[in-house]
């Protein structure tokens, strides 16, 4: 059956929509389709997806975290986790922030099978089984059993999914400079920018928002907005970035902010932070259901969306502001069916209008009421800090809209050092003792009417410019008057009211499902600190981090513990202040990517690229178990471009390398090749490679593909140190190309392209040689990493690709396959061959790495002795030594624990570093660490542990593959 596609489809309608209004932010012309959890819907252009699904008459938006109950739209702002989504591939997108585009497909997060139909919302019949706390408690036991547990709650729990197929976005990072930063672009914001400016100071201006505005843009009239960007275009040198959000403040006022995939960074010489306020939930039975909305957000769908939540509300409010809200509902032809006030009748309104409307002075909301979204309120009247249930009246209604008041957006502040000031008589928290250099303005500040916020806005704008060094500061006669306005103005925020005596949930918490008795029950087990509080119960953790939740958690504690807020106290703020991706922290990839001169040959064959250091190389060519058996039984090249190559001339070469390598090379004859282990001070491993004599005064060494730049760096600073003298140290890793053809047939291919005479006496195991191959200059290095006889050719980059493809002719007879790092991490492991980086750590020396043979106690000096033979006298730790398992069921990955019984449990003993399963051998093989007294029994049983079980191995001492040798000797 054909699946429909949008073409084909009726999309949902627009039944919440309401006329054209002066204001709005869509263009009606332009009409879009997208698709939301299967079904289609339309949306005009410039609409948000929250807009546009509750103007169809969507309610539920997603699940909750932990309970998975249904969430609807709150604050419209960006701030609460109510209307996360996914997008495509793109994980936890804010639908009320993301505007609609054409042929979009939005998804629900969180629920299973279906947005109105998710199994895992029975998790609430169990609500009293999984308390505060509960994970650390609940499923300790037994301990068999937590890997099912942890594999449940991960599904249970949690917000998008990551697609790891998803391409690879553009990031990209931009510096900006100016005398004053402003932050925020409401009233204040507008104000202090255009008077910084005509300071002339130059000023750069950020909002989070997609227009500069604040409040003013939602606020019903639209002339004080006009004028702020009027006087905004008029004035001087502003740079303004809006859709853009200002993560984190740092020392000496560097700001991060992010739009879009660029992060930028700025440095400003002032900073007006004009970040306005969060608006507070009320707290109250079951007042998280949909259809439970902020007013701020309500006024942002009716102004600027032209989109009504509800067709009957109630409104409950603490402060002039939800009468205002109610005002806009009203006109807006939505049916108002109470205005509940906080206040005493004594405080009156700030609306007209609204003498019809029953009026509830003095009432608290006590619970919403439904099942899926709101179907009516119950209000209780209030007594001083006491509610009476017995007075419990309910108004039937679909939306509830609550102004509680507000909190000041001071994250960037505090980051600043600002020290927060409890105001218990009006519920607010205000910022003293700021450093250097930080002003602020507006709702931040403490200021909620417009004309304060703008006279705000021009003393913080002028103290900022004066501070960067233009013009004068305000006086402080001004400062004084303004902040008398601001006493003036009516309380702003409600307390949070006790519960109403009723067992339904209270949500301090809406990002971890947090409620009050959550919070209470914490505080008596002892988690009384807020910092303790906040991580137990996990409040602020979330999406939101603390914008909708930490003040009414703040107040609830202090409540709980008979203490004022200020006593409380408050947690640490740190950024980022908004979320932002990793992609835009990373920003464009900087680092450089290095190509062998073979590069374009390996992709046109179908190599599969992997990165080694800063190099693409390819892992293997389809098969690399064939490959690994093309090496064992005929021959096969590999490209080894990679590899450190550094030329070392002038007499004092030996006594430098005495000085750096732990093995001796005094003695090395003209022509032969050694390999070496190169230690720090400390006599930890830093890199490994083989060094050959070419000339009485000129060496040839090679290093570990990742090893190259910071082994040239090393034996650079000892040279300028005074070691070495005479000693020329040159880096030609970028000027040679390297292959490596091994096998048995691997002197035959060879001695097709050279002259030079290859025969085992002539070119033994471990000599170098130069040679003509293909028409080419080359240096042949008889070594043996993979196990087999080998050749290791190193010629002039130019010549790479017709020494190669020379080679791969002269091989098709003999069987010749090219080979990738995966076939060569098989080969190197069936000899025991270290890789240092994935063998070693920081912490591994060679005595350890059982490479005793290559140490040499005896040299004068070197470094890393001290420490090498204070082990050698004590005894070693660990060691690293080799273990098989016969077949191939069950290979272990690297990084896997080994565990010992000791008292009942099993505790750590090990871990693997390389693990492989050997074509050859027919078992599994490995290499891990162990204390050195279990390293020693050769044969012994070891467990690995390995999700949730233990797999048995055997130690294994030596090379698991021709043990003596005699192949890459033949």
């Amino acid at each position: 059956m054909r699946v429909p596609t949008m073409s084909d489809v009726i999309p949902q309608g627009m039944s919440h929509r309401l006329a054209a209004r002066d204001g709005e932010v869509v263009d009606r012309e332009a009409m879009l389709r997208f698709s939301f959890g299967g079904r289609l819907y339309t949306a005009f252009r410039g609409d948000t997806i929250a807009a546009a699904l509750t103007a169809a008459g969507v309610s539920t938006f997603s699940r909750s975290f932990k309970y998975h109950r249904p969430r609807g739209l709150l604050c419209c702002s960006g701030h609460c986790p109510n209307c996360l989504v996914q997008i495509g591939d793109e994980p936890n997108v804010r639908a009320c922030q993301r505007r609609v585009e054409e042929g979009m497909t939005v998804s629900p997060q969180n629920a299973w099978p279906s947005l109105e139909r998710d199994a895992l919302s029975l998790s609430g019949l169990l609500a009293r089984f999984m308390p505060v706390g509960f994970y650390y408690k609940t499923f300790m036991r037994p301990r068999r059993l937590w890997p099912l547990f942890e594999a449940f709650l991960r599904r249970a729990a949690g917000l998008g999914r990551v697609d790891e197929r998803s391409p690879h976005g553009a990031f990209d990072k931009q510096y900006l400079h100016a005398d004053v930063a402003v932050v925020g672009g409401g009233p204040a914001g507008l104000q202090a920018a255009r008077r910084a400016a005509a300071a002339g100071a130059r000023v750069l201006l950020c909002d989070e928002n997609q227009e500069v505005g604040g409040h003013l843009r939602f606020g019903g009239d639209p002339t004080p907005l006009a004028g702020a960007r009027a006087l905004l275009e008029e004035a001087g040198d502003i740079q303004v970035y809006t859709d853009t959000a200002v993560t984190g403040w740092y020392r000496d006022h560097w700001l991060a902010a992010v739009r879009g995939n660029r992060l930028f960074k700025i440095r400003a010489g002032a900073v007006v932070f004009a970040t306005g306020a969060y608006e507070r939930p009320l707290v109250f039975d079951n007042n998280d259901l949909p259809g439970v909305m902020l007013a701020g957000g309500v006024a942002r769908l009716l102004q600027l969306y032209g989109v009504v939540p509800g067709k009957r509300a109630v409104v409950a409010t603490a402060n002039d502001d939800g009468w205002q809200v109610a005002e806009a509902l009203v006109a807006a032809g939505v049916e108002l069916a109470a205005v509940v006030d906080e206040r005493g009748v004594e405080s009156g309104t700030a609306a007209t209008g609204l003498d019809h409307v029953p009026q509830y002075h003095g009432h608290v909301v006590a619970a919403a009421v439904g099942s899926g979204r709101v179907r009516s309120v119950e209000i209780v009247p209030l007594a001083g800090d006491r509610v009476d249930p017995g007075q419990r009246q309910t108004l039937p209604c679909d939306l509830l809209v609550t102004s509680g008041g507000w909190t000041a957006a001071a994250d960037l502040a505090y980051m600043a050092g600002g020290k927060s000031r409890h105001d218990e008589a009006t519920g607010e928290t205000r910022l003293d003792d700021l450093p250097d250099g930080i002003f602020l303005a507006g709702r931040v500040n403490g200021r909620y009417s417009a004309d304060v916020e703008a006279e705000d806005g021009r003393l913080a704008g002028a103290a900022a410019a004066a501070h960067a060094g233009y013009g004068e500061g305000p006086s402080s006669t001004a400062a004084s008057q303004v902040e008398t306005r601001a006493q003036q103005q009516p309380r702003r925020t409600s307390d949070c009211p006790p519960a109403s005596g009723k067992s339904a949930k209270r949500f301090v918490c809406y990002c971890e499902d947090v409620t009050e008795v959550d919070v209470t029950t914490a505080i008596a087990e002892g988690f009384d600190s807020v910092e303790l509080l906040k991580r137990y119960s996990t409040i602020s953790m979330g999406p939101c981090q603390g914008k909708m939740c930490a003040a009414n958690a703040l107040g609830l504690c202090a409540r709980t513990q008979g203490q004022t807020v200020a006593e409380t106290g408050r947690t640490t703020s740190r950024p980022p202040v908004t979320p932002l991706t990793l992609g835009a922290l990373a920003g464009q990839v900087m680092e450089p990517v290095q190509v062998t001169p073979l590069h374009q040959w390996h992709l046109d064959r179908g190599a599969a690229m992997m990165v080694a250091g800063l190099w693409l190389r390819p892992e293997h060519y389809g098969d690399p178990t064939a490959e690994v058996l093309a090496v064992r039984q005929r021959v096969g090249l590999i490209d080894v471009s990679t590899l450190g190559k550094i030329k070392l001339t002038g007499p004092g070469v030996p006594a430098l390398l005495d000085r750096l390598y732990v093995n001796g090379w005094r003695k090395l004859g003209i022509g032969r090749v050694r390999y070496g282990v190169m230690c720090n001070d400390e006599g930890v491993i830093l890199d490994d490679g083989v060094c050959a004599r070419v000339r009485e005064e000129e060496w040839y060494m090679s290093t570990t593909s990742s090893g190259a730049g910071s082994v040239h760096q090393w034996m650079e600073w000892w040279i300028q140190s005074g070691w070495g003298e005479g000693v020329q140290l040159s880096d030609v890793t970028d000027q040679h190309a390297a292959f490596n053809l091994t096998g048995p047939r691997a002197r035959d291919v060879l001695q097709k392209l050279t002259e030079r005479d290859l025969a085992n006496d002539k070119l033994p195991y471990m000599r170098t040689r130069t040679a003509t191959v293909a028409g080419a200059p080359s240096r042949l290095l008889r070594i043996g990493f993979t196990g087999e006889l080998s050749f290791e050719i190193h010629t002039p980059a130019s010549y790479g690709l017709q020494v190669w493809e020379a080679l791969m002719e002269a091989g098709g007879e003999f069987g010749l396959v090219p080979f990738g790092v995966e076939a060569q991490r098989v080969l190197r492991l069936e000899k025991a061959h270290i890789i240092v980086g994935q063998d070693t750590d920081a912490m591994s020396d060679p005595l350890s790495a059982d490479m005793d043979w290559a140490v040499k106690l005896d040299k004068a000096d070197f470094l890393g002795q001290r420490e090498l033979l204070r082990i050698h006298e004590k005894g070693r730790r660990q060691r690293l030594v080799g273990f098989t398992r016969e077949g191939g069921d069950v290979v272990p990955e690297e990084g896997l624990q080994i565990v010992e019984r000791r008292e009942e449990r099993f505790e750590a003993v090990g871990w693997v570093t390389s693990c492989r399963f050997s074509p050859v051998l027919q078992k599994v093989i490995g290499l891990c660490w162990l204390p050195d007294e279990v390293a020693g029994r050769q044969g012994e049983t070891i467990r690995i542990h390995r999700n949730g079980r233990l797999v048995e191995a055997q130690i294994h001492h030596g090379p698991f593959y021709d043990p003596d040798g005699s192949r890459l000797k033949t």
